[in-house]
């Protein structure tokens, strides 16, 4: 019975990718499968869950999904600008990332919320402010999982510096476009901040995978 549950629990990401559609086009499947699953993976971990990078909410709706069928009393909190990307620094400089702009991909608060109401999905605790303002009062006090999507160095940094502290053991962090040449802020961000730290890490689909010990 227990290998029977746990199997219905993994799956449960697959059957939600298959029944809702994904509602924009900065995370593809295969990379939001792992954030899924991942997530999963600490559902009987003690703490919350954040996502700091929340963009038009297309990660935020499955990680909500799931933690209604799971019938969880996580509380999940949501981070973003909603002021589009910040400016780049000399980290995240790359030929292959000339799109990647100041004040891309700029989505309001109020049309992030807007997902939620057309998907009849109660919307978690949304938090408007660039992550190297956020106060230690706006995040929870123990998180069991994190998905992190700044897209540039100083946001994975500044993000890390919150989280870290804060997850608890066998808490998982995953973080968006690890590895990518457009994009390198994020693998070196991970570099910097974990260079005299012992951690767990992979990737998969461009997603880095950390868990705590």
């Amino acid at each position: 019975m227990r290998i029977y549950s746990k199997m219905k629990q993994l799956a449960r990401h697959t059957r939600l990718l298959e029944q809702y559609p994904i509602i924009s086009d900065q995370i593809k499947r295969p990379a939001l499968s792992v954030v899924l699953r991942e997530f999963e993976k600490t559902l009987e971990v003690d703490g919350d869950i954040v996502e700091l990078g929340c963009y038009i909410g297309t990660t935020s709706l499955f990680i909500k999904r799931i933690l209604d069928q799971s019938g969880s009393a996580k509380q999940f909190y949501a981070y973003d600008s909603f002021e589009g990307l910040p400016d780049k620094t000399a980290q995240d400089n790359s030929g292959a990332g000339e799109q990647f702009k100041g004040g891309e991909l700029n989505v309001s608060k109020k049309q992030f919320l807007n997902e939620f109401h057309k998907a009849n999905l109660k919307p978690p605790i949304t938090i408007k402010a660039w992550f190297k303002d956020l106060r230690n009062d706006q995040l929870p006090e123990q998180i069991s999982y994190a998905f992190l999507d700044g897209d540039f160095y100083e946001s994975i940094l500044d993000s890390l510096r919150l989280v870290w502290p804060r997850l608890s053991e066998g808490g998982i962090i995953t973080i968006d476009d690890y590895g990518r040449d457009a994009l390198p802020g994020p693998e070196r961000a991970v570099r910097d901040f974990f260079q005299d730290k012992q951690i767990s890490l992979h990737h998969e689909h461009n997603i880095a995978i950390i868990r705590r010990a």
